[in-house]
């Protein structure tokens, strides 16, 4: 996974990337009717239910556009909220409230409805060993965000991108020659490198989970597409010698009866890739 120093590069670069997007030359709305010495307060206000998240974000995009702001904070990220729920207020200048008020709703609208999709596959889960991941379906350009969001959801991330753990997938091993052949060369290119990077190779069917086996250094086996019957034959299979990942058009329908084959992950883009923004408004008080 990436580091926390690298986390904040990512959301720094996204803050001010939507603000220069959003806010251009100036806001001028604001500046035609607004003065520039004049203060004052707005809620954020939930007119939905669910998982709040995003909160420490807006705190952050509020101190970009202007230190000056304060931030009173009622509800913390990852607290269940419903209609009428004020989660925070902010105070100082009513330019600078203004010209964050969008990035934060939008940021926040998208994270929450991730975190509360997120909570859902987690209680589905419970009283089993399996775990909910994330994956690379996300919006272009607001990775960091979205997969902020599974974790406040209670969810887990997958690798952040291509950099951080290699993942052998059909295509890999097609266009390579064979499974064997795809983490043998692997291997190699990681010791090459110096490269402390897990192993993850999809398996396809049964077949595929023996030669897999075969070889070592593997440290996880993506499970994909598989039925109920065949996941647990997987799982039988594997046994202690490496971790299990079911995927695959997994569901809330589904997902619990994945994770009592006896998986030790199951990943979902339905995370990131498949859900309705929460309802949140930046109300002047």
């Amino acid at each position: 996974m990436i580091s926390k120093k690298q986390f904040n590069r990512e959301i720094d670069g996204i803050i001010a990337n939507a603000i220069r997007e959003d806010v251009g030359d100036g806001d001028h709305s604001s500046l035609a009717c607004i003065p520039e010495d004049a203060r004052g307060t707005a809620k954020l206000l939930v007119k939905d239910k669910g998982v709040i998240a995003g909160i420490e974000f807006a705190k952050r995009v509020f101190e970009f556009v202007d230190p000056g702001l304060e931030v009173d904070v009622k509800i913390e990220d990852g607290a269940t909220v419903a209609y009428g729920d004020i989660c925070f207020y902010v105070s100082g200048l009513s330019q600078s409230i203004l010209k964050s008020e969008r990035l934060v709703l939008n940021a926040m609208q998208r994270m929450s409805a991730i975190a509360t999709k997120t909570n859902q596959y987690v209680k589905l889960l419970e009283g089993t060993k399996t775990q909910i991941l994330d994956t690379r379906k996300t919006t272009p350009g607001i990775r960091a965000l979205e997969k902020w969001a599974v974790k406040i959801g209670g969810g887990e991330n997958h690798r952040f991108a291509l950099y951080d753990m290699i993942m052998l997938k059909d295509n890999h091993i097609d266009f390579c020659g064979g499974i064997t052949k795809a983490i043998a060369q692997t291997q190699q290119y990681l010791d090459e490198n110096s490269l402390g990077l897990k192993i993850i190779v999809e398996a396809r069917n049964l077949d595929e989970i023996k030669e897999i086996l075969e070889n070592e250094g593997v440290y996880r086996i993506l499970i994909d597409n598989f039925n109920y019957e065949d996941t647990k034959k997987a799982v039988a299979l594997i046994g202690d010698t490496c971790l299990t990942e079911s995927s695959g058009g997994i569901t809330l329908e589904t997902a619990r009866h994945y994770a009592e084959c006896g998986v030790d992950f199951i990943s979902s883009g339905a995370l990131t890739h498949s859900v309705y923004n929460m309802d949140l408004s930046l109300k002047a008080v």
